[in-house]
């Protein structure tokens, strides 16, 4: 049996300690509401839409007022949903990048690959390897 691994480790600054507080205390109720718990009736109905891929871990970086996301699991679309909803909130012009890798603990013809995201408050650009390769491999068109 394999094992399959998404890859990602990105750091977000923050102007304060309130807005770090806040950020990691909304990143535990969508823990808790992909566990199956329940969150207040406030929670942004936008992370609702990805809680289940809420598989990342957020944890506070090594610089004050930093968030360091990571994960060994996936979680590419949570993760986008909720930076990007952290800039909607800050009022941030801020722009958020990352890549993530795919890999396997076995050689599989599906295991390897990865991506990257660009993130602002008002947008979320993503592309694959796989897609990339796949559209290099279309004829162009005249």
């Amino acid at each position: 049996m394999a094992d399959y691994y998404t890859h990602f480790s990105f750091i977000v600054g923050l102007a304060n300690a309130e807005q770090q507080a806040s950020a990691l205390e909304l990143f535990r109720q969508m823990s808790a509401l992909q566990q199956g718990d329940e969150v207040p009736a406030e929670f942004p109905s936008a992370l609702k839409e990805v809680a289940d891929d809420c598989v990342f871990n957020l944890d506070p970086g090594s610089e004050p007022h930093e968030l360091w996301f990571h994960s060994d699991t996936g979680g590419t679309d949570a993760v986008s949903a909720f930076v990007q909803h952290l800039l909607q909130k800050l009022g941030s012009t801020d722009v958020v990048t990352f890549e993530w890798s795919h890999d396997c603990s076995r050689p599989r013809t599906d295991a390897y690959g990865g991506g990257a995201a660009i993130i602002t408050a008002s947008e979320i650009k993503t592309f694959t390897t796989s897609e990339w390769l796949q559209a290099q491999l279309q004829p162009a068109t005249p």
